[in-house]
């Protein structure tokens, strides 16, 4: 146990490649955030693009509907994902073919998704057709403020519900069968086999989820850009939105600030969400 398998050195290419990839350029956007730069200059400003970002009109919309957002996304697929896995884990004969099903959204591109869904949803698209054979009048997705969000949110649980449900169906699937049996034998109700048996091994698969759902929920960008622009209005612009724009029309200096405070959203709620789940579990 005592022998060291590789020499330390082995690890300094991979150490190299983590230091030049993510900690050096982690570092310098801090900085970047503080000035006003180019691809040639770069002007000190302390905090001024602090103040800017956040006086934003665009940004106080947009720290709301992320909050929406992801909240929102990151439950669904959390208890949506876990009731799939656990049908598909039940014995159903389509199993096989649900798990394909279920996945296969994730597979496709964020704009490709994006794209396919506009025409889906256009006032002419298939979906408001066949609501007009029923009667119902056209319905705006997503050009309507009142659900232009929630239709974003839609979209993004479709796409992103597999791979919470596969790593909920690896969870179950690795829960050794003995433990039901037991179970069974000492007259356990269901819902005591899920409290006692099935949530406390699933924590790390609920963490996983957990994390991965809120990251994406907070970075992202590319689907609400695509399908609505940020619009009608404000009403679906995220955090990823207004950085984007802010770097697509040159002002590199508020778009790093918007990058910088996204990173730090993101670590102070999944650092503290990863300590809370795992004390969670000590206690189950």
């Amino acid at each position: 146990m005592n022998k060291k398998t590789y020499p330390i050195r082995m690890a300094i290419p991979g150490l190299l490649i983590y230091l030049i990839i993510f900690v050096i350029p982690t570092f310098a956007s801090f900085y970047f955030s503080m000035t006003r730069w180019n691809l040639r200059t770069s002007e000190f400003t302390g905090l001024e693009n602090y103040v800017t970002f956040f006086t934003m009109t665009s940004t106080k919309s947009a720290l709301k509907n992320t909050a929406i957002y992801a909240s929102v996304c990151c439950l669904a697929k959390l208890i949506l994902g876990l009731l799939l896995a656990r049908y598909v884990c039940s014995g159903v004969r389509s199993g096989n073919y649900l798990k394909i099903l279920i996945f296969f959204p994730t597979l496709l591109g964020n704009v490709v998704t994006a794209t396919a869904f506009q025409s889906i949803l256009e006032p002419n698209g298939i979906v408001n057709q066949v609501l007009a054979v029923f009667g119902i009048p056209t319905v705006r997705f997503l050009t309507d403020k009142r659900l232009a969000l929630a239709t974003c949110c839609v979209i993004d649980i479709w796409q992103g519900l597999g791979t919470a449900t596969i790593i909920f169906i690896a969870g179950l699937s690795a829960i050794p069968r003995d433990y039901y049996e037991a179970a069974s034998i000492d007259g356990a109700r269901d819902f005591q086999v899920f409290r006692k048996i099935t949530l406390p091994l699933m924590v790390p698969s609920i963490n996983t989820v957990l994390t991965l759902s809120l990251i994406g929920g907070i970075r992202t960008y590319d689907l609400i850009y695509t399908l609505t622009g940020g619009g009608p209005g404000y009403a679906t612009e995220v955090m990823g939105s207004v950085v984007y724009k802010l770097f697509s029309r040159g002002s590199y200096g508020l778009a790093t600030t918007g990058n910088v405070i996204i990173f730090v959203i993101v670590s102070v709620i999944v650092f503290p969400l990863n300590a809370f789940v795992s004390r969670w579990e000590e206690q189950l």
